[in-house]
């Protein structure tokens, strides 16, 4: 029984975390956080076993999802390497700070976290012009369905905030998704697509080298990981073709509903 629900919840994670850039982390650590106070064959999922569980098969969920979107041609290669170069650093030093957080301050930190990033996505995006004579910064323009869009940002503040998305990632074992790409749409005017698309991407390394640190460390209890991974890499394919079919309307609104739902969750958790 444990096993088929663990393929159930590896592929719903992987699914939904897929459509909306996120990894499945930010929903596969709060169900299994509840799973381990109300089931007992969920006895062994503690904070620090869920969080480098999470991370290993987020491995796989990133990959599954970023090779469809690089067949659409949705992945920003350069901004990602360039945020990876601060997220990567980041992410080994959240999962060595992991070990000391405690179960009930773990989820409300965390819930907390996802709500004030739900309540960003209700603030006025500025729509950002090209601007050639602009010589500092990194500017960027995509065509998606022959429409072109133009974003830029500043490639040391991309990199300080890349850093405090990998500290939390390796911490929370989120992947980085719910913070990156509310970050590139909302603060770098990234096309929701190409946001989620390059997220995935960065997600697939950021994952294996803070899971690398949590096997160091110990947190990752293989026996139970192998069952999550086939569902995880079905449900993260999926859910990019899902996704690619989607405005990108509708892939903001689906991103504040499912954040505002589990950021609630959790601090109701935390404080109980």
């Amino acid at each position: 029984m444990i096993y088929i629900l663990s393929l159930l919840i590896g592929f719903l994670s992987a699914f939904i975390g897929s459509i909306v850039g996120f990894g499945g982390g930010i929903l596969l650590v709060p169900i299994l956080l509840l799973l381990s106070e109300i089931s007992p064959v969920f006895s062994w999922a503690t904070p620090q076993s869920i969080v480098g569980l999470s991370l290993v098969v987020m491995v796989f969920t990133a990959l599954s999802s970023t090779l469809s979107y690089i067949k659409k041609k949705r992945v920003d290669y350069k901004s990602g390497f360039i945020f990876l170069s601060g997220a990567l650093p980041g992410g080994i030093v959240g999962s060595w700070l992991n070990q000391y957080i405690q179960s009930n301050v773990f989820s409300l930190y965390f819930g907390v976290i996802v709500l004030l990033i739900s309540f960003l996505f209700f603030l006025k995006k500025q729509e950002k012009l090209a601007n050639p004579t602009v010589l500092s910064g990194m500017q960027r323009n995509v065509m998606i369905d022959g429409k072109e869009h133009f974003y830029s940002y500043s490639v040391t503040g991309a990199v300080i905030l890349t850093f405090a998305v990998g500290v939390l990632s390796g911490l929370f074992g989120i992947g980085g998704g719910s913070l990156m790409v509310p970050a590139m749409i909302l603060m770098f005017g990234f096309p929701p697509h190409i946001a989620t698309a390059t997220s995935m991407f960065m997600i697939f390394f950021l994952s294996t080298i803070s899971s690398i640190t949590h096997i160091t460390l110990g947190n990752v209890l293989w026996e139970y990981v192998v069952f999550f991974i086939p569902g995880a890499w079905i449900g993260g394919t999926i859910g990019a073709k899902v996704n690619q079919r989607l405005k990108g309307n509708t892939v903001e609104w689906f991103l504040r509903i499912l954040l505002i739902v589990i950021g609630i969750r959790l601090i109701w958790q935390g404080l109980g």
